[in-house]
């Protein structure tokens, strides 16, 4: 598609403003590519304000736009951005650059070890449009849903998270980011401490941030948070919230000690505090992991814990359906902040989601993507062991679509990241997953969101090239 596109960007200058392009017909003839690959095309050329299509009559030049007036004076904003009216006010400067890189698409021929999500391949693309189409067909399906969410929706997420929890305490939420966003919004007042783990997801440390809460790190080691960092951290600041991820936490892969888990509860409870539970990846568990802890969720019945889950991570970054789960007066606070904040979940789409995991499809996805997320993640370490050993691989996880390695000390790590995107591969550097300095460099490399095992040892391959760049 994107040579097909700029082969037509190219021919533009043949036809005048407002001129006809050859029909999609005589394209798809030409150049002997399928009609989707055509559309797709004129839709880039579209997008870009090149093209103007008309249904019916076909695609034509676009008259070139009259030029725009001078941009206005907006330095005005620094001053009234950074006014925050008090000293101990935390500022809310946002640093999106841990959350972006796991969003952007790189360049042609650039190899994504970058990548939040699963490649398309490892998408269920098939079954969405399945149960879309019919979701769009049932009675009602285009009307305004309950602002909590659908019943029936509600229901399966609180049988996922499983122990005592009803779909009376489930809110479905536009995936687990904004439901992260609702829950920081609802639990701390802005300049208030959070403890989070160290190191953790860029994405809410944003999140925090951007709501003026002071982020405190809690390491982490192969076994999960550390209990008792976790009580001098609540002693010491005395934060009201904790943020964790019990389950392949994001980056380093642990799974939170058996032992550890109701110590964490315990530690929490005894602080009057709430323990956010991100729980991304359950459904993205590897063939060989065996069977899965429960929820932190599942065995909280004081009301400590407020979960959240998502099916985005196991679909497509575009099904953006989730929820967030809470017990007692906390629930009704994050009901009237996420009706503020978004109203509520496209019907169409929670429809959808219904559908889709109550197809026979479902289950056969999650084993498809268990065995090849299995299979990525070994010709990733085997790969990375063969032609990196220099680069430590502490803990191999059994979910997730990530590895987390540690740097040689000294090792320049913007250095790498560059030369890395020199060779045609995309890494993430893993200054972003701390809240506070780190105590090594690392890098975060995404074994998902590539095409397949070739890519995967072509891209380990281009990072070795990188690490003699700049060692």
């Amino acid at each position: 598609m994107a040579d097909l596109a700029e082969q037509l960007r190219r021919e533009l200058d043949r036809y005048s403003p407002g001129g006809k392009l050859p029909s999609s017909r005589s394209l798809v003839e030409r150049f002997r590519v399928s009609p989707v690959t055509v559309s797709r095309a004129l839709a880039q050329l579209t997008a870009e304000g090149l093209v103007v299509t008309r249904p019916g009559a076909g695609a034509f030049r676009a008259v070139p736009r009259t030029p725009l007036a001078a941009a206005g004076d907006t330095s005005w904003q620094e001053v009234a951005l950074s006014a925050d009216g008090a000293a101990d006010v935390v500022p809310r400067t946002v640093d999106a650059s841990g959350v972006t890189v796991c969003l952007a698409t790189p360049p042609p021929g650039v190899i994504e070890f970058s990548g939040g999500y699963p490649h398309p391949s490892l998408q269920p693309e098939k079954a969405m449009s399945a149960a879309l189409s019919r979701a769009g067909r049932r009675p009602g399906a285009w009307g305004r849903p309950p602002l909590d969410g659908l019943p029936e929706l509600r229901e399966w997420f609180a049988r996922q998270i499983g122990g005592t929890v009803t779909a009376a305490e489930v809110l479905i939420a536009a995936g687990g980011q904004s439901a992260l966003t609702t829950a920081l919004r609802a639990l701390a007042p802005p300049g208030a401490p959070v403890l989070v783990e160290s190191p953790t997801y860029p994405g809410m440390l944003a999140i925090a941030r951007a709501a003026g809460l002071r982020p405190v790190p809690v390491p982490v080691d192969p076994d999960g948070v550390r209990p008792a960092l976790l009580a001098d951290a609540f002693r010491a600041t005395g934060a009201r919230v904790f943020v964790c991820q019990p389950l392949f936490q994001n980056p380093t892969g642990a799974v939170l000690a058996p032992e550890r888990r109701p110590e964490v509860l315990r530690i929490a409870r005894e602080a009057g505090a709430f323990v956010v539970e991100d729980d991304f990846v359950r459904r993205l568990v590897h063939e060989d992991a065996g069977p899965l802890p429960r929820t932190l969720a599942a065995d909280d019945p004081d009301g400590v814990v407020v979960h959240v889950s998502s099916l985005t991570k196991a679909t497509s970054p575009s099904f953006r359906v989730g929820a967030l789960t809470a017990r007692g007066p906390v629930l009704e606070r994050l009901r009237a902040i996420q009706v503020v904040d978004t109203f509520f979940v496209s019907r169409p789409l929670q429809e959808a989601a219904l559908e889709l995991v109550g197809s026979p499809a479902w289950p056969r996805h999650l084993r498809t993507l268990s065995a090849e997320l299995r299979a990525r993640r070994d010709a990733m370490t085997a790969g990375l062991r063969l032609h990196l050993p220099e680069l430590s691989l502490p803990h191999i996880p059994s979910g997730g679509y990530h590895l987390w390695l540690r740097l040689p000390d000294g090792t320049d790590e913007p250095a790498l990241t560059s030369a890395a995107l020199r060779t045609g591969v995309a890494i993430t550097p893993g200054r972003p997953y701390f809240s506070a300095e780190p105590s090594a460099g690392h890098l975060r490399l995404s074994f998902a969101a590539v095409a397949g095992i070739g890519e995967i040892a072509e891209g380990v391959r281009r990072l070795r090239a990188a690490w003699d760049e700049v060692r």
